[in-house]
């Protein structure tokens, strides 16, 4: 289990990423802190493996917290939940170990996302084989760049429709995959046909005992 100390100043945006945290297999929220000095005394108190850290707090910056943790070996994992763009700020987070940036505001599938790619992050063990492997680990953390994706489809949705084909050892049709993600049919399979088409999965006819086929897409599993 992580755990996970959420910080946020704003009572009701602490009590939503309390929720949306605990609504997410294999987090926790050990304890809530809305000022960087009860956050200090939570993390004096409670054992914490990740932050969720607003920048802007009342009784000074989210990076001075992270500076003196680290200055007294603190080695807790940051997610930083702010609405700070100004990428200075973003650079200095990453040298003092944020190693992801969620923008206010944000929903619950955004904030899932960001906290899955760090539990598979977390989860890689051991000596790596080689490059490859290397940059797999690093891999779950980053997100798909719009940019590459073909018009009208998002990092986000195709995020969860990957992590739900890869899920299913069996397969997943579209009508499946959108039904679990409340997205409809029809953009189930685009999103599918995506990764069909980059490689990552492959389509499989199931012959029933009436009507057309239905197609199953199967996840391509990586190779070491």
């Amino acid at each position: 289990m992580i755990r996970v100390l959420v910080v946020e100043d704003d009572p009701v945006a602490a009590d939503a990423h309390q929720l949306y945290v605990g609504r997410v297999p294999g987090f926790e929220v050990a304890a809530v802190a809305h000022s960087r000095a009860q956050a200090v005394r939570a993390l004096d108190r409670t054992e914490v493996d990740l932050l969720l850290l607003d920048l802007y707090l009342p009784d000074g910056h989210g990076l001075q917290l992270l500076r003196s943790l680290r200055a007294a070996g603190h080695g807790a994992d940051v997610i930083a939940v702010t609405s700070a763009r100004d990428l200075a700020v973003v650079r200095e987070g990453v040298s003092l170990g944020v190693v992801q940036y969620v923008l206010k505001p944000f929903t619950y599938p955004t904030l899932r996302d960001r906290l899955v790619r760090y539990a598979e992050f977390r989860a890689a063990a051991g000596e790596a084989s080689g490059q490859e492997e290397v940059d797999r680990a690093l891999g779950a953390l980053r997100v798909a760049d719009p940019a590459t994706l073909p018009k009208g489809l998002s990092g986000p949705t195709l995020e969860a429709v990957t992590r739900a084909l890869r899920a299913a050892p069996d397969g997943v049709t579209a009508a499946a995959a959108g039904e679990g993600l409340g997205i409809s049919r029809i953009t189930a399979r685009r999103y599918l046909e995506h990764l069909v088409t980059a490689g990552r999965a492959v389509r499989r006819p199931s012959y029933g005992q009436v009507g057309r086929p239905e197609l199953h897409y199967h996840w391509v599993a990586e190779t070491r």
